[in-house]
């Protein structure tokens, strides 16, 4: 298939690449301009880059150092503020699968057209990415740096030993293997059917010294109000940020959401009908999500998340809670 024009990737991505081939010698600004690419929009962290040109970059980048490999190299070189919010949010995460889980939920903020989905195997917790087959214009460097940059922030986020315990990639069996050993580790099957980070289970599960409830919720927050402006055709993510925005003055109503959004009651029904979900859902999913961030943030009290959620009495809030998770506010609380 080839690459929908409205297909974007971050700018960041872009400026990656650049400094990648700055730092071993080359200059990006020719590569940057035969792909079409504007060098201002790289400097942008909110820039939108046409993954059409994005992936031409890719192709010129591996042409001009003659390193097949040069997606390892451009990771080599990734730091969180790469992802947007979604890095720092990641950084805050409670452990590896929460992580994981966020890259999974805020995807489209990296590139829209690879399906992510986490996995549990009998030991391990898998990150899956599927790829369509782009044909001859796509460039394997993008995914070789993607599933590179991904494991440096579970090594940025864990410790920098942390190694997956088997890797798969759709890609074919490059003719040097050795910087995909360095990266990955010795376990690696190439040709897949999708791209797979297996990790420890104990390892995914394991409490972060680095977590942080309100700070990884207010970058969840800032990756959502990204979206919801420049995804427009994704309703469900500017609906739940109207949500989100709405919750302190109590549950929004759908008629309140459509009405913010300028759309009619029935529109609203039918558009995310037509996306697989219903504001009933999202208003749920969105509750109990900001429920788990703002618990483990022991400085607010269940009175001060209850209102912060919409509900207007704390044995709402318990009972949706307990729904949730099968434990109190208190209890779920003293535990974790």
């Amino acid at each position: 298939m080839d690459i929908p024009a409205d297909i974007t990737s971050l700018g960041s991505v872009v400026a990656l690449i650049a400094q990648t081939l700055h730092n071993h010698g080359y200059d990006p600004a020719p590569l940057l301009s035969e792909a079409g690419i504007n060098a201002e929009e790289s400097c942008n962290a909110n820039a939108r880059v046409p993954t059409t040109k994005t992936m031409k970059l890719w192709r010129l980048a591996v042409a001009a150092t003659g390193d097949p490999a040069f997606g390892l190299v451009a990771a080599r070189h990734f730091q969180p503020a790469v992802l947007h919010g979604l890095g720092f949010a990641w950084l805050a995460s409670d452990t590896l699968r929460d992580a994981l889980g966020r890259l999974v939920k805020y995807s489209h903020l990296i590139n829209a057209l690879p399906d992510f989905r986490l996995e549990d195997g009998e030991d391990t917790v898998d990150l899956v990415v599927t790829v369509p087959d782009l044909g001859p214009n796509f460039s394997h460097a993008a995914t070789d740096a993607g599933l590179a940059m991904f494991l440096r922030m579970c090594q940025i986020t864990a410790a920098n030993d942390v190694m997956p315990v088997h890797v798969a990639l759709q890609r074919p069996e490059p003719v040097d293997k050795k910087p995909y050993t360095a990266m990955f580790g010795p376990s690696i099957e190439y040709s897949a059917d999708a791209h797979r980070l297996s990790f420890d289970a104990t390892l995914a599960n394991t409490p972060l010294s680095t977590a942080h409830p309100e700070l990884a919720r207010l970058n969840d927050q800032t990756v959502i109000d990204y979206l919801a402006r420049y995804e427009r055709s994704n309703l469900a993510m500017q609906v739940r940020a109207k949500i989100i925005e709405g919750l302190p003055d109590g549950r929004p109503s759908q008629e309140d959401i459509a009405q913010t959004l300028n759309t009619s009651l029935r529109s609203l029904q039918r558009k995310l009908r037509d996306e697989d979900t219903s504001f009933k859902d999202l208003l749920n999913e969105t509750q109990q999500e900001l429920a788990l961030q703002y618990i483990r943030d022991t400085s607010r009290t269940i009175g001060e998340i209850t209102y912060l959620l919409g509900f207007s009495e704390p044995s709402n809030f318990t009972r949706a809670f307990k729904r949730w998770t099968g434990k109190s506010p208190g209890e779920f609380r003293s535990h974790h």
